[in-house]
């Protein structure tokens, strides 16, 4: 029953996009600032449909679910949706990405749900520079959210941050700092060649994971192990002294798709076989037109066979040729 690809991957992790809609406007993610286009309500799943897929991708071997945005949060019933995942036979781990906005109200209530694991994206501790890169005066709502994630047991909580090359790249050594203060896990991501019509050309933007390491006080004397399981694509490291860990995500210097085990599922209903992929499988008609848990299977193993072996993104990479903002096939 378990989901090999054609490389002999096990495919165990499922990332559900519940919604294209954000209450922040990050650069990277959102490529316009205004007037951005949103799928209608219509075109996005229920959480009906959602549920029976993710039955029959719990049924097949998927042992992961995260949910995923946009904005996650922003969608009214998310936690009694959680819940519902949670629930399911055979799920073993179900976590959640998000922006921390609404994380403080909500903690509490999707501890309670069954979310196991908590990701927040922070790329900076700067209040005008959140404003700049976000769109919105939102850090104090960020950081309370991670304060309270951590006070409801979400252990470690996760802080995803984005280098940029004179946006926030000096602010690496304050951001790796938040470490010897909290048992958080402060992950570096190198920035990926999606559309950043907001900060300028992408080949002036991107900082290599080498470079990062490097603005790192007391790096040299930590160990950066193998990527693992428990901690996706990071690679992992421990700073003299630390409470938490500080992790590498580098897709463009070590990408790590060898060991590649996700699918994602977008809000309108694709599944889509690689991030920086245009293939994509359609399970919107099928599940609006009476598809039984089998052919949801069936569509799932496609899925599984068309995953390529690799990316072939390079720093030179044109954005213009992902099609799809980050913010629409999500996070």
């Amino acid at each position: 029953m378990a989901l090999i690809d054609s490389f002999r991957r096990r495919i165990d992790y499922l990332r559900i996009s519940i919604t294209d809609h954000c209450n922040l406007n990050c650069g990277y993610c959102m490529p316009v600032f205004s007037d951005r286009p949103h799928l209608d309500h219509s075109e996005i799943l229920s959480y009906e449909e959602l549920l029976r897929l993710a039955e029959a991708a719990v049924g097949t071997g998927i042992s992961k679910i995260r949910i995923t945005g946009g904005e996650p949060l922003v969608r009214k019933g998310m936690v009694e949706f959680c819940h519902m995942l949670g629930s399911l036979p055979g799920l073993e781990n179900l976590a959640l990405t998000t922006n921390g906005v609404h994380l403080a109200k909500m903690a509490h209530s999707l501890k309670t749900a069954g979310v196991k694991r908590v990701n927040v994206s922070l790329d900076t501790l700067k209040r005008d520079r959140f404003e700049a890169i976000a769109g919105r005066d939102k850090l104090d709502d960020v950081l309370h959210g991670i304060r309270e994630a951590d006070a409801v047991g979400f252990h470690p909580v996760k802080i995803n941050v984005v280098v940029m090359r004179d946006v926030n790249d000096d602010e690496i050594a304050q951001l790796a700092a938040l470490t010897y203060q909290h048992a958080w896990h402060v992950r570096f991501i190198e920035l990926m060649p999606f559309q950043h019509a907001r900060f300028g050309d992408y080949r002036d933007l991107y900082m290599p994971i080498g470079t990062i390491i490097k603005r790192i006080p007391h790096i040299n004397k930590a160990h950066v192990g193998p990527a693992l399981a428990t901690n996706g694509p990071a690679r992992m490291c421990t700073l003299p002294g630390a409470k938490g860990k500080i992790g590498f995500i580098a897709p463009m210097s070590w990408h790590f798709c060898g060991s590649c085990n996700r699918l994602r599922l977008t809000a309108d209903g694709k599944i889509r076989t690689c991030l920086f992929s245009e293939t994509e499988i359609d399970v919107k008609r099928p599940l609006r037109t009476g598809a039984t848990k089998h052919e949801l299977v069936e569509l799932l193993r496609d899925a599984v066979k068309a995953k390529p072996r690799r990316h072939h993104l390079s720093r030179g990479l044109r954005p213009d040729l992902v099609q799809r903002a980050m913010h629409a096939i999500g996070g």
